[in-house]
């Protein structure tokens, strides 16, 4: 059982609704112990990274999910949700995230090297280029994908780069270390490979056995 991750900034009904297309069983919930439970975690996000980690601080669902993903159990960061898997982030100044994985979010420049104006937020479809082996990836070809972020993340872990794409600057679209996963783009409106890339995440569930080993 998938559970989806319920602290008021989530695109709750579009995950949701991607689950169903998938015949996944999930649950929605912002219960500590009924999240604990669950055979993979979904951490969804649409809006500011400070807001966000302030909610799940407040609602204890941030410890929760530090110490759900040290049980080795898959866990999926999506778009802010992926985000929040990092460090720190300089929206709306200098914030602590998770922590699950080493780098910084910041906004894109909006101007390139050689001066050129370019729109923030990145919205609409871009190509993936896969650079490290995942299980997230099998039987799956590079094809685009739909971002709508004016944050990205700056990381030198290049071995927790599974996918990036670009946008003026290289922007991680796929991470993942161990049991933990992050994809900055929308998988449920991302089409084909969107529903693919989240079949194989719950895969990881189904088999019922820790990743990190």
């Amino acid at each position: 059982m998938i559970g989806i991750i319920d602290y008021g900034m989530g695109n709750l009904f579009s995950v949701s609704k991607a689950l169903e297309r998938l015949d996944v069983p999930y649950f929605i919930s912002e219960n500590l112990g009924e999240l604990m439970q669950a055979d993979a975690l979904i951490l969804p996000g649409v809006g500011s990274f400070r807001d966000a980690m302030e909610r799940l601080d407040q609602s204890g669902l941030a410890d929760m999910v530090r110490e759900y993903a040290a049980l080795g159990k898959p866990l999926l960061g999506i778009c802010l949700g992926m985000q929040l898997l990092f460090e720190e982030s300089e929206e709306n100044g200098l914030s602590k995230g998770l922590g699950l994985l080493t780098g910084r979010v910041q906004r894109f420049p909006g101007v390139t090297a050689e001066g050129e104006v370019y729109k923030v937020p990145h919205m609409g479809w871009n190509r993936l280029s896969y650079l490290n082996d995942s299980p997230l990836l099998n039987d799956i070809n590079e094809d685009f994908v739909y971002f709508v972020h004016s944050y990205y993340v700056a990381t030198d872990d290049r071995e927790a780069l599974i996918a990036v794409s670009r946008y003026d600057v290289e922007v991680p679209a796929i991470v993942g270390k161990n049991n933990i996963f992050g994809m900055q783009f929308h998988p449920e409106k991302s089409g084909g490979l969107g529903m693919e890339l989240l079949r194989n995440f719950t895969g990881l569930a189904a088999k019922g056995r820790r990743y990190d080993e």
